[in-house]
């Protein structure tokens, strides 16, 4: 009984050497698990479920091999990926859940998320994040020619990593009182999320009571991976070169 946790990978055709770490998890470790959960940031950027490529028919039929097996696979949007719709649902079989989602984890309740929606205090993503996930503004921003999303994609992306370079890093890890009482709000000790690319262990105190937040890694170095069982977790990393534990 194993369930697998994974965020952050940031795909793209320019990064080969992660694309092939990925579907070597899938090939190799996806096999006879309860379930797989993508918590976010799969693709360096979705600009719309239209989007084709050779790279990307890879990435849809892994995904698919392991829905068509039986394996039920789960996916909270990120930041980079959070226009990712039903389409893309259709083609691999993953389902969408809430940004926000309980699940029980043999036995124990635990939220999971992406994780940005927990760093209140950049006060210019939280804005940004906000305005693009206006329903009006996906619906336009969808309708426009697919060759201009991929310029405003582009774009977007040479601007975040500039802006990123500037802030404080601070800022751009969560807020502990926000998770305190995101965790409080859901009735949970037990939190799993990405976005952060910090990965640890972090014990905590809700209201007298012990609770745990789990980070999940990125896959710019290496894999990252949570392996979560029945008796105990553990984050866990695969090379570029091969698919072993480190």
């Amino acid at each position: 009984m194993t369930t697998l946790f994974i965020s952050d990978l940031h795909l793209s055709a320019e990064r080969p050497d992660i694309t092939a770490c990925f579907l070597r998890f899938m090939a190799e470790e996806t096999h006879h698990i309860d379930a797989l959960y993508v918590l976010g940031d799969l693709f360096e950027m979705w600009i719309g479920d239209d989007e084709d490529s050779p790279f990307l028919q890879q990435v849809k039929h892994a995904f698919k091999t392991l829905t068509d097996a039986g394996t039920p696979c789960y996916f909270i949007h990120g930041n980079r990926d959070f226009l990712i719709g039903k389409q893309f649902s259709r083609q691999t079989g993953m389902i969408l859940l809430p940004q926000h989602t309980v699940v029980d984890l043999y036995g124990i309740p635990t939220l999971i998320l992406h994780g940005d929606t927990l760093c209140i205090e950049d006060q210019a993503y939280q804005r940004y994040r906000k305005k693009v996930h206006n329903p009006v503004i996906q619906w336009l921003f969808a309708r426009l020619p697919l060759s201009y999303r991929v310029k405003v994609g582009d774009k977007f992306r040479s601007n975040s990593g500039k802006n990123n370079q500037t802030k404080n890093q601070s800022i751009m890890d969560v807020t502990q009182a926000e998770v305190v009482r995101v965790m409080r709000d859901a009735h949970v000790t037990q939190m799993i999320h990405g976005h952060t690319h910090r990965p640890d262990i972090h014990e905590l105190n809700i209201d007298g009571i012990p609770a745990q937040r789990i980070v999940l890694g990125d896959w710019y170095d290496h894999g990252s991976v949570l392996v979560y069982r029945p008796d105990g977790y553990q984050l866990e990393t695969r090379n570029f070169s091969a698919s072993n534990t480190k």
